[in-house]
């Protein structure tokens, strides 16, 4: 416990700050609205926390002991975030209608937490905190299930608020030329997120 409020501080500097899945939250809660951007939030929050969880039953060891696993990770999750940005930034222009009901996110809940597997932030997060976090005893296990527990809690709000910024972006972004002015924008916003990642 008295590791609590250090890490609840960490979990939220890793959840609210840019990364990748805060980029798709912010671009699809713009284009679709709060309710068609919850599922990606709750499998975003899901995906990471589960990370967590996997890296402190000893895949983390695993990681640590074979360096081209993750360079291969890291390689494979940089493409295909470039990949998924490219994606956005070439989406065609449409304008932004309030009451618009048509259309789904590209991402729903697993696509969202399948995209923690390939996301270089989220691995650097779940490796920091088993080894800042879990300890050593032989309550390891049980540690590291409260970490994982607790930064699905934190994370949650943190991404809500993501998606609420991208539904103000759209009150402002209702033309077609600007909405693809701020999908361009944040096709940007998502590749330096994932490039960033190899100076971290």
């Amino acid at each position: 416990m008295q590791t609590l409020l250090p890490f609840l501080l960490f979990a939220f500097v890793a959840s609210i700050t840019p990364g990748p899945t805060n980029i798709l939250v912010l671009t699809n809660s713009s284009r679709h609205g709060m309710l068609r951007t919850l599922p990606i939030v709750l499998g975003g929050c899901a995906g990471a926390a589960l990370l967590v969880l996997l890296v402190g039953t000893g895949l983390g060891d695993l990681l640590a002991r074979h360096q081209a696993i993750q360079t291969a990770m890291s390689w494979t999750g940089i493409l295909w975030l470039t990949w998924l940005a490219w994606q956005i930034f070439r989406a065609p222009a449409e304008a932004v209608e309030p009451d618009r009901t048509k259309g789904t996110p590209q991402l729903g809940l697993w696509g969202a937490a399948s995209l923690q597997v390939v996301n270089p932030k989220t691995w650097m997060m779940a490796l920091a905190v088993v080894s800042v976090f879990a300890g050593t005893g032989a309550d390891r296990m049980l540690q590291v299930m409260w970490l994982s527990l607790v930064f699905f809690l934190v994370s949650v709000p943190c991404l809500i608020v993501w998606a609420y910024v991208g539904v103000s972006a759209a009150k402002l972004f209702r033309s077609a030329r600007s909405m693809k002015r701020f999908n361009q924008a944040m096709a940007l916003l998502l590749l330096a997120s994932a490039w960033l990642t190899l100076v971290m």
